[in-house]
């Protein structure tokens, strides 16, 4: 059964999977999966189960705030490697208990370098937020490379016309592509979490 709605996620997304279709599937009935799963959000659950213990757990540096970066990228990478899981865990909530061993260990290093609890729960959420948001991004443009478009998107839809009132996205657009794909994760987390820790510990 979570094979199945493992491979409906991957294979047609998040939105085809259904309990009647993983029923179908099976040559089953939807209620006799409720024998086995309250509902579609415990099958959600078993199906992200194992993913994150499927890859290997970087050697951390003891440095805080260096752990604090490689744990980040490291999560960073495994997201962008099952771009699947980004579905499910965008419905809130719902996440394989294996992975949260990153999350201690960026609230752990955030404490260490001197933040508060509160601001390293914040800090994390703003990591995790980043994260999320470039790898959603990084998606959705690897997809209309795939599947190009005649409509006149952002950032081609900027013309001469708009030159008045937006100079400066006029003035990049025709680089805005070259300048986007220019850019190091790993770099922009530094910064983030720069920026977390400063404003953190200036504020007590």
């Amino acid at each position: 059964m979570v094979a199945t709605a493992r491979r409906i996620i991957q294979e047609e997304g998040l939105d085809a999977l259904s309990m009647r279709r993983v029923a179908k599937e099976l040559g089953s009935t939807p209620m006799a999966l409720y024998h086995y799963v309250q509902d579609k959000d415990e099958l959600l659950m078993l199906t992200l189960s194992g993913t994150a213990a499927a890859f290997p757990r970087p050697e951390l540096p003891e440095d805080p705030r260096e752990r604090l970066l490689a744990v980040a990228v490291h999560m960073h990478d495994i997201l962008g490697r099952i771009p699947w899981v980004l579905d499910i865990l965008a419905l809130g909530e719902l996440t394989d208990k294996d992975a949260l061993w990153m999350v201690e260990e960026i609230i752990d290093s955030a404490l260490a370098c001197g933040l508060s609890p509160a601001r390293s729960v914040r800090a994390y959420r703003v990591i995790r937020s980043y994260v999320y948001g470039d790898l959603v991004f990084r998606r959705a443009t690897e997809r209309r490379a795939e599947n190009p478009s005649r409509g006149r998107y952002f950032p081609e839809m900027i013309t001469e016309e708009d030159a008045a009132t937006l100079p400066r996205l006029a003035a990049v657009r025709d680089r805005w592509r070259e300048y986007s794909a220019d850019s190091d994760t790993a770099e922009e987390l530094d910064a983030i979490i720069e920026g977390l820790i400063g404003r953190g510990t200036a504020h007590g």
